[in-house]
């Protein structure tokens, strides 16, 4: 790693807003090649771009040189999962990862036994023990 790069990311963490600045234009083709691969999505490329900006910037505080890899290979990983969180959570209703997991529970156990399960057989084989979880969820009920 550079010593200029080093400096700049022990500046950054301790609060140099100029010093993250310089950063984030160094590496604006690291966040850019993360956005084009989003491009797909009905969304903004300068939205993407933003959200992604803001994963490295994640990635540059919580980077600790003890690691041995180049800040890069770091961020990707923040850049990511920032903008894969963000599309997951943008819906205009927002569901509860829980939910999420046990509609898929479901759609998994329908798979494995038919259409036609019980409500006790989804309770038992999906650990959900209330009555009220799968009643409130409704996915049992989709197919």
């Amino acid at each position: 790693m550079y010593e200029m790069d080093k400096t700049l990311i022990l500046k950054s963490q301790s609060g140099d807003e100029e010093a993250l600045e310089k950063l984030i234009q160094e590496n604006n083709g690291l966040i850019w090649s993360v956005v084009r691969r989003f491009w797909y999505r009905e969304m903004e490329s300068e939205d993407l771009y933003q959200i992604a900006c803001i994963g490295f910037i994640k990635a540059v505080r919580r980077f600790d040189f003890d690691y041995h890899v180049e800040l890069s290979t770091y961020a990707v990983q923040y850049i990511f999962g920032e903008i894969k969180k963000f599309l997951r959570d943008d819906g205009m209703i927002k569901i509860s990862r829980n939910i999420k997991e046990l509609g898929n529970k479901i759609k998994n156990l329908k798979k494995l036994y038919g259409e036609h399960l019980k409500l006790t057989q989804i309770a038992r084989n999906a650990s959900c023990y209330r009555r009220r979880d799968l009643y409130g969820n409704g996915s049992w009920q989709k197919g």
